[in-house]
């Protein structure tokens, strides 16, 4: 007899993250009754992921890397893989609330204009929803970033466009950038589009994948009727300072790919001005609040690795141990 066909196909990059796997998996087993696949590709981790979804989830279809492919190359191994109509990349920090891939599944299967969905992302703790979505890099909205005009004034769509702080995400919507830590897309979609480009290790993904879409003819939405847990920070918390200047990085490469010489080098100085502004604000913190010292230090701290990168005094090899 011929096997059902896979329906749903969720790929899962992981690195050291073996804490946060038993969960995410649980959470997925329980989610759809459509035939379902579930494919792991694992980026060297060095923490037992490997030999732990052996063990407790033998149904996982599991690829071992030798080496730490980055997110979007191992994403792209995984997408290889699946036979899924519906495809799902997941970050495994998450936990996906009951009837979340059906409602996403929905979605596409209602409007084939749309590309990418994803779902709210709720706080571990509290379970507010937070900010899941950005609008497309613009010099105006990078130079309202550098100056911090966006922390200023949250709720102003003319200086909180980047990180679209005025939306409340409360409402499905179209939005321009969904953040990759939980996308669903058809494959068709995919096919037309093409998978993740795989010139960017870590971020920027995001950036680019929304935007190739866009630009393709397709809706990014954003649904709010579907969510999932996100804990944020499972593999950027081992190494801050690299991950910081990795998401600089890829920020710059989107940049360089779909803007003249002008433009990157305005983005560029837009990067110097935002970490000279941090550091000049939080040198004040750190003097006039005590009790903010230890925050204030870490983000001096980070800013100040970055400008050493900009300077060329400080590598950011993308060999991880």
């Amino acid at each position: 007899m011929e096997s059902t066909p896979v329906e749903v196909s969720i790929v899962i990059v992981t690195w050291n993250a073996a804490r946060y796997m038993v969960d995410c998996l649980k959470s997925l087993e329980r989610q759809t009754a459509l035939p379902t696949e579930i494919i792991v590709v694992d980026n060297a981790s060095s923490d037992g992921t490997a030999r732990l979804i052996r063990d407790r989830f033998p149904d996982v279809i599991l690829v071992e890397s030798d080496r730490n492919l980055g997110f979007a190359k191992a994403n792209n191994v995984g997408i290889a893989r699946s036979k899924g109509r519906f495809l799902f990349l997941v970050n495994p920090d998450v936990i996906v609330m009951p009837g979340c891939l059906n409602t996403l599944v929905n979605h596409m299967k209602s409007d084939p204009s749309v590309g990418l969905v994803g779902p709210g992302m709720l706080g571990p703790e509290d379970r507010i929803v937070r900010r899941s979505t950005m609008r497309f890099p613009t010099p105006w909205n990078a130079l309202c970033r550098a100056l911090a005009l966006d922390s200023i004034f949250k709720r102003s769509r003319t200086f909180g466009g980047f990180m679209m702080n005025d939306f409340a995400h409360d409402r499905n919507a179209d939005v321009e950038i969904l953040n990759g830590w939980f996308w669903g897309v058809r494959r068709d979609a995919v096919e037309q589009v093409g998978v993740l480009d795989d010139q960017l290790f870590m971020y920027g993904d995001d950036l680019d994948w929304s935007y190739r879409f866009h630009r393709a003819g397709y809706r990014n939405l954003f649904c709010a009727d579907a969510a999932a847990i996100h804990y944020g920070g499972g593999t950027t918390a081992k190494a801050p300072a690299y991950f910081y200047i990795e998401r600089q990085r890829a920020n710059i490469q989107f940049w360089q790919k779909y803007h003249d010489r002008s433009a990157v080098a305005f983005y560029v100085f837009t990067i110097w001005l935002h970490e000279l502004v941090c550091i000049l604000g939080y040198c004040g913190v750190f003097l006039c609040r005590k009790s903010a010292r230890g925050k204030a230090a870490y983000k001096i701290g980070m800013s100040k690795a970055c400008l050493l990168w900009l300077l060329g005094l400080r590598s950011n090899e993308k060999a991880l141990a």
